[in-house]
């Protein structure tokens, strides 16, 4: 059976929540035969696939192309597309463009948009038409120019009240879900216990309603993945032996194999 929002939702407080990233249909039927209740389609897609330094290059056509792959290769989790750098602090008619295409043309079921309060009038009216929004505070991304890198969030009084009024402001807004990004642990866990929508944490400690990491970090094809990462696979080592090996092959002439 299909993963729906009021599935993620009613998840909070009976069973966590999982959410890994896919960006081809490869790779999202994987998850989805693993049993990952949520795929985000990341605009990490820029570091992990497209060779960028961040994920500001990120284009909406880069997200329509690699969303509509990876509903084609899924069957029952829900599918979530972020929305490319800027466009939610555009025009509304811009941002209800945008998702309104991802999810008519690509097929995703919602729509992620990174940023705090400021963002809740927007979600709200997305939320009228009738799209699927899940939030993003705490360490957003397509920030990092102006933050001139990544850092937690949270640990002054200051950010703490701010992350706090805004998770309340974008649950009340319409916002199913809410990622955190690289928030203070004691944070994350008020947060999730003040609102009632579920939070996901990446590098946000325990006490989220579920968990997200990017894919290629949990397979060990990453190099420095980020501290709060845990490695599930080495297949960066397997897959440079396996091709070392073709190679090999190739110039012994042991492959293809004579008859």
């Amino acid at each position: 059976m299909k993963n729906t929002v009021k599935n993620i939702i009613s998840a909070k407080g009976n069973t966590k929540l999982t959410m890994l990233t896919a960006y081809d249909a490869l790779f999202a039927s994987l998850a989805d035969e693993a049993g990952a209740d949520i795929i985000l389609v990341g605009d990490s897609l820029g570091n992990t696939v497209l060779g960028y330094k961040s994920t500001v290059p990120v284009t909406m056509e880069d997200m329509l192309h690699h969303s509509a792959a990876v509903v084609r290769g899924v069957e029952k989790a829900f599918v979530v597309a972020d929305i490319p750098f800027a466009i939610a602090h555009k025009k509304f008619d811009v941002l209800l463009d945008a998702s309104a295409r991802l999810v008519q043309e690509a097929g995703v079921d919602a729509v992620k948009i990174e940023g705090g309060k400021k963002m809740a009038k927007k979600i709200s009216k997305l939320s009228e038409a009738g799209i699927a929004v899940m939030a993003h505070i705490g360490l957003e991304p397509q920030q990092v120019m102006k933050l001139g890198g990544y850092r937690k969030f949270g640990k002054t009084d200051e950010e703490k009240q701010t992350m706090l009024d805004d998770a309340k402001a974008l649950e009340e807004a319409g916002a199913f879900s809410l990622v955190m990004e690289m928030t203070d642990p004691d944070l994350a866990a008020e947060i999730t216990r003040e609102i009632s929508i579920p939070t996901i944490g990446i590098g946000s400690g325990p006490s989220c309603d579920g968990q997200v990491l990017v894919c290629a970090d949990v397979l060990g094809f990453t190099q420095n993945p980020p501290k709060f990462v845990k490695k599930y696979a080495d297949l960066r080592s397997q897959t440079l032996e396996a091709y070392a090996q073709f190679i090999g092959d190739v110039k012994l002439s042991n492959f293809p194999p004579s008859k």
